[in-house]
């Protein structure tokens, strides 16, 4: 009878951050717990340049102790996200499973690092976060300044909104990760100030790791805090800001395989829909149909919908009677047929270099009686306005400036050309800012309660001023 080898244990290692901690290194990693020290593959002391003799104490308990130590000192102060981000770099060169954050000054305690190596080796986390938080009084019972403690449930209240995370605490720096969930985090790009941590919470968010909290005792003594409060809590801020943006769509360059359904009754999806739902089953071309979920919801409106993209999706076909796979640069490709009862061009023309070639196109594809249902962006929305007066222009991921448009309408330059393409405006209707991206934001199931003030107040706003306050002009359209 065999037997398979057992699994090799996981290599677990620490990284020690120090900044002028000659006075407090030396007790930390004495309190590092004996079956730990025993176990652990690897740890590196990583001296950011300290202006006090951390190094030299470093180097001399190396010699002194059975702790496997590596003692670096950065020639340069590269910042705490900086030295971290030298150190993660050491932990995925070095073949390490998971690395330990500690403290050189001592503030989180070293005793319970198992506490927070253990989810990760048993497969239970990506990442594990030391809070001081999660035991009810407990952080002001170990010594942390009120202030502190206000301004880190302040922040971190904030920051759970913002991302829909639900942590108890985002300012720990007590943390453990697996470090092959480090290498999938983009970390050279993070900030080299206190701000790295928020930023590396992120990060994680983003790539859809399990975060993990455990409690930690809270421990403040006479250690000097290099962090400056103010511009700490800016910089968090302005981070899960950014984030959030980008998720929405707003400021990023990234790229979307589908555009997102806004099934939203106020959304320009949900009034062509309504129009459709209003009007008796008929066949319906959708012209950049992207991955057919709205061409779906048509169906189920009784009408027969055949779908025309530059890309085939997955699941367009499931979810459409036919889908024709063309480039619409120059039009639309006789595949797709004539004699519809409805053509529905729902933010496409803005992507395409000659917008009258199409749309004179979609228009010679009607049934007699037939009409043309039309979306586009209002570049005279106060966003891209505001971003061009400013000297702002730049390209979005989604929204008026998504970097795929290569046309801007207002509402003057689109009912123009659809007067040049012998069209009459049957209906036009104007929506505001789609409060479905408020949830792009959020990365867990956390609601965010503002989603409908700010929809009820922007589309107050629409009906006083649509031409500015207006995100996106839309049409029924015939043959005139």
């Amino acid at each position: 009878m065999t037997h398979s080898p057992a699994a090799a244990a996981p290599r677990v290692g620490v990284l020690v951050v120090a900044y002028n901690a000659a006075s407090t290194l030396v007790h930390t990693l004495d309190r590092l717990p004996e079956a730990f020290r025993a176990s652990v593959d690897h740890v590196l002391l990583a001296d950011d340049a300290s202006q006090d003799d951390t190094y030299a104490i470093g180097m001399a308990y190396k010699d002194t102790s059975d702790l496997p130590l590596t003692v670096v000192r950065h020639e340069k102060n590269l910042g705490y996200g900086g030295n971290q981000k030298a150190g993660y770099r050491w932990a995925i060169g070095h073949g390490l499973d998971v690395v330990v954050l500690l403290h050189g000054d001592g503030q989180y305690a070293p005793e319970v690092i198992e506490d927070l190596v253990r989810p990760l080796t048993e497969g239970r986390a990506d990442a594990v976060f030391g809070s001081r938080m999660m035991v009810r009084g407990q952080a002001l019972k170990g010594g942390m300044p009120l202030y502190k403690f206000v301004g880190n449930r302040i922040l971190s209240t904030f920051q759970n909104a913002m991302t829909g995370a639900d942590l108890s605490e985002w300012h720990s720096g007590y943390r453990a990760y697996r470090v092959d969930a480090l290498a999938d985090l983009a970390l050279d790009t993070y900030s080299d100030g206190f701000d790295f941590d928020t930023e590396i919470i992120l990060g994680l968010l983003d790539a859809g790791k399990h975060v993990a909290e455990v409690p930690i005792p809270t421990y403040y003594g006479d250690e000097i805090c290099y962090v400056n409060g103010m511009a700490y809590a800016r910089d968090v801020a302005r981070d899960v800001l950014r984030h959030r943006a980008r998720r929405m769509g707003f400021g990023a360059q990234g790229t979307a395989e589908a555009y997102a359904l806004k099934p939203s009754p106020h959304s320009s999806h949900g009034r062509i829909l309504g129009w459709l739902a209003s009007s008796a089953p008929g066949t319906v071309l959708d012209v950049g149909c992207s991955d057919g979920a709205f061409g779906a919801l048509v169906r189920a409106e009784g009408h027969r919908v055949v779908g025309v993209d530059l890309v085939k999706h997955d699941g367009v076909g499931d979810r459409l009677d036919d889908f024709v796979e063309a480039d619409l640069e120059g039009g639309l490709p006789e595949d797709a047929g004539t004699g519809y009862d409805h053509v529905v061009a729902a933010d496409v023309l803005e992507h395409v270099t000659r917008p009258e070639v199409l749309l004179r196109d979609i228009a010679a594809r009607l049934a007699p009686g037939g009409e043309v249902l039309v979306s586009v962006p209002n570049f005279g929305h106060w966003y891209p306005r505001g971003r061009t007066a400013l000297g702002l222009f730049d390209y979005d991921s989604r929204g008026p400036l998504d970097r795929g448009h290569v046309r801007f309408f207002t509402r003057r330059s689109f009912e123009k050309l659809v007067r040049d393409c012998g069209l009459r405006i049957v209906e036009r209707d104007v929506v505001g800012v789609p409060v479905d991206v408020l949830d792009r934001g959020r990365a867990g199931d956390r609601r965010v309660d503002v989603a409908r003030a700010v929809g009820s107040v922007d589309r107050a706003a629409v009906r006083g001023w649509p031409t500015l306050f207006g995100y996106q002009l839309l049409y029924r359209l015939e043959p005139a």
